[in-house]
Formats: C-alpha cells, sequence, structure tokens
C-alpha cells in the first residue's frame, strides 16, 4: 500500500520515528473488529451481561473494549449484513476509537461538569445535537450514555446520508430522537440551544488509510487546507448553539496537526468562553496526548498500532457560564430556519409473532412471509429472537412485507446457518 509522500513526511515529523513506525507496522496487522451493544433493547445485568427478558447475552467471544461498557472485539468478521439482530438494533458495528465518547459523557456527567449545575444518572430534560452525525455512531453511543430523558437531535446535511442515518437512529430505538437533515448555519439560525454538542467533523482521513485504502487516493495537502477551514466553519455555527456550561465535543478521523489541535487552539482564543475538559484514561490503554509542540492541553489521539483503533482525535470543550433553562427560538427564526426533520416510516402492530432464521432473512430481502394459522390477520410485528425487525400485512395466505424497501439487503446468497454474533444463555 503506497501512502503519499506528503503525509508520509509531515506524519513521521509529528508522530517521532517510534511512533510512526508502530503506525506503519500496523497496516500489516487484522484491522480490529469491534461492536457497541444497544442496552436498551438488551439491558444490563448487575454482573455487567447484558440481559433481555430475564436471560443474560453474551457477545460470542468477545473482548471488552477498555473505555466503553457495551463495546466488544470480535475475534473476525462476521457476515453482519446476514445477522438479524443487527437490523434489529440490538448492537452496532463501530470502531473501538469512536466509542471513546462513551466514556467522555459518563465522566463529564459524573463530575457534574455539564451546565454548572448537579448532573447525574437520574437527570431529565439534557439536550444533545450531534451535528455532523451520519452513519449514526457516535449518536447511538451517546445517547446510551447520557442521562435518561435527554433529548438527541441527530443531524446530517446531505440528504443521502440523512436517510442512512434515520435508518440506524429508527432501528437503535430511543425514545425522544429527532433526525434532522440541516445545515449548521440552519441550526444557528433556529436559536435552539443545547447541554452537549458533538462535532465529528468533516476530515481529510488519515486515520482510515488502514481500514479503507479508497481513502487514501482522495488525501491531498490541499484537502487538508480545505477541511481545517470547514472545521471552523462549522465549530462557530454549533459554539453559537451551546447553552452556558455546556460541553462541545470536538473530533476527526485524521493525524495532523492543522485539523486538531491547531484547530482546538483557535477555538480557545476566537471564543474567549472555552476551555478544555480533562478527561480521565488509564495508560494501559495508550491513548496519545498533543502532538503540537507548545501545545500540553488535555486532547486524546488515538493511532493504529499503538492503540487498538482506527485513527481519532477528539477533545472535550466547556463553554464557560451558568447553564440556563431553553429559551424557545423566535416565531421568525423557526418558520425560516427551523431544522429539516425527517420522519421514520411508521411501523407499528399490536400483534406479533415470532419468525425463524430462514424467514428473517427473506423478511429483511423484502419477501412475503407465511405465517401460522392461529396468527390474526392485520398488521403483525415479526420478531426474531424477541426482537421486532418490522411488520407485515397478514392477509391469510400470505404476510404482505411492509419493510422499508430502501433498508432491504440485496444479498442472493442465504446461508443455512445462522453465524450469531450474541447468543442468550439460560440462567
Amino acid at each position: 500500500m503506497q501512502l503519499p509522500e506528503d503525509f508520509l513526511r509531515y506524519t513521521r515529523e509529528m508522530m517521532g520515528d517510534e511512533r510512526f513506525d508502530a503506525y506503519l507496522r500496523s497496516f500489516t496487522e487484522e484491522v480490529p473488529v469491534s461492536i457497541r451493544l444497544n442496552p436498551l433493547k438488551l439491558g444490563t445485568g448487575s454482573s455487567g451481561r447484558h440481559q433481555t427478558q430475564g436471560q443474560p447475552w453474551r457477545v460470542v467471544d468477545g473482548e471488552p473494549v477498555p473505555w466503553c461498557n457495551e463495546g466488544y472485539y470480535l475475534p473476525r468478521r462476521p457476515q453482519f449484513t446476514m445477522d438479524p439482530l443487527l437490523h434489529a438494533g440490538c448492537y452496532y458495528v463501530q470502531e473501538a476509537a469512536s466509542m471513546f465518547v462513551t466514556h467522555i459523557l459518563r465522566q463529564l456527567f459524573t463530575e457534574e461538569i455539564v451546565n454548572s449545575k448537579s448532573v447525574n444518572s437520574k437527570s431529565v430534560n439534557s439536550k444533545l445535537l450531534d451535528l455532523c452525525a451520519a452513519p449514526g455512531g457516535k449518536s447511538t453511543a451517546a445517547i446510551a450514555a447520557m442521562p435518561p430523558g435527554t433529548t438527541l437531535y441527530s443531524n446530517e446535511p446531505i440528504r443521502q446520508r440523512a436517510s442512512i442515518l434515520l435508518e440506524n437512529i429508527t432501528k437503535w430505538g430511543y425514545p425522544g430522537c429527532t433526525v434532522t437533515n440541516s445545515y449548521p448555519k440552519d441550526y444557528r439560525a433556529s436559536k435552539l440551544l443545547f447541554d452537549v454538542i458533538l462535532c465529528d467533523v468533516p476530515c481529510s482521513g488519515e486515520g482510515m488509510f488502514r481500514r479503507d485504502p479508497a481513502t487514501i487516493g482522495e488525501w491531498s495537502l490541499q484537502q487538508v487546507e480545505k477541511c481545517w477551514r470547514l472545521q471552523r466553519d462549522i465549530v462557530s455555527d454549533a459554539w453559537a448553539c451551546l447553552k452556558p456550561g455546556g460541553v462541545l465535543i470536538y473530533s476527526t478521523c485524521t493525524f495532523n496537526t492543522k485539523e486538531n489541535e491547531e484547530n482546538v487552539r483557535w477555538m480557545l482564543t476566537e471564543f474567549g468562553d472555552a476551555e478544555i475538559v480533562p478527561i480521565a484514561i488509564e495508560p494501559q490503554w495508550h491513548i496519545i496526548g498533543s502532538l503540537l509542540e507548545g501545545f500540553t492541553e488535555p486532547v486524546y489521539r488515538f493511532i493504529p498500532g499503538i492503540t487498538r483503533s482506527e485513527g481519532l482525535f477528539i477533545c472535550a470543550l466547556r463553554k464557560r457560564g451558568v447553564g440556563s433553562e431553553q429559551k424557545p427560538a423566535s416565531r421568525r427564526a423557526k418558520s425560516q430556519s427551523a431544522p429539516n426533520i425527517l420522519l421514520p416510516p411508521a411501523m407499528e402492530a399490536a400483534e406479533r409473532c415470532e419468525i425463524s432464521y430462514q424467514q428473517a432473512i427473506a423478511y429483511l430481502r423484502g419477501e412475503a412471509l407465511q405465517l401460522p394459522p392461529d396468527v390474526p390477520r392485520g398488521p403483525v410485528a415479526v420478531a426474531f429472537q424477541g426482537h421486532t425487525l418490522g411488520t407485515v400485512k397478514n392477509i391469510g395466505s400470505r404476510a404482505n412485507n411492509q419493510y422499508p424497501k430502501e433498508w432491504r439487503i440485496k444479498t442472493t446468497h442465504v446461508p443455512q446457518d445462522y453465524e450469531p454474533v450474541l447468543i442468550k444463555e439460560s440462567l
């Protein structure tokens, strides 16, 4: 794999020989595969194992991701597309470093630093915005880590990507989630205010070179310059939407300091009321701090070959001031600049029917089903291992598929046996 010479030159200088050589060796290693479980659908037992309906669920051969309660590494990459529990929203396939947002949020709320007031697991009415959210990994991670009663606005400016985001948020199944298709400037104009804002900004993608080699061909020094300027525009709009006492979590999946430390340093100078929030980490996680000479603020870098992950830069900044209740947007602002809300498909049914693995795959492909004769006619929710996949309209001779067309899997090969990622054990 040939990496760009400009990238090799400045990244070696930035990381130093030892770290950079470890990074290069990572290209000869297997890329880690990791998933994050959905505690709403699986629950959590007192032992820490995830449970549903009184039965514990176990990740097959899973190894915990140390900075995320719900995260697990897998020994190999299974056929995720052919697992109905993925489509039911029981877990999300996510790169391990991106799960670090759950560690940040849980620590912030435990230490009661959000909004400069008492914030704990019983807090309600917190408002969370994920400004650049597609495909939904950080949104689903964040809402699971926030206190009950949190309202999530999950936003994606690009319409096609917003449709994918809507699918993943809908399947995740948390109440109080709204998916929007708006630009950051639209949120700024709406006058909406938030307690926490996630800014996982578009970047030059250097941290994805190993996982997605196609990103190598898209990289250039000109792209780096374009990205850091765009990132500052996005963060400026986001900062205007942040309540006093609120926290903005800034992240990229790239290495260079222009898009990372230099942007954070700019925020501290530009906004005046911004301060970086330190996050406690463990030495054995091998997370790296600042790589910008003279900049020693607490920021966090994940480097392949050093941390068990792909590349990520992340930090948390608090807006100084006392938190206050959100004021409603003006009528004019609402009518002209309210975020464009996307609505999930309606999939409701009073009756519920458990189906087999082969039936589940057929359903996910958009095929009609044959249900047992005692199943009532009309709308029926179909479920696999206790988890709802969607609905059918049972007319007796067959059950017509109502799974959204854009969600259907397109594979023609259907395995004869189910290869589980999660298994439910007897107590």
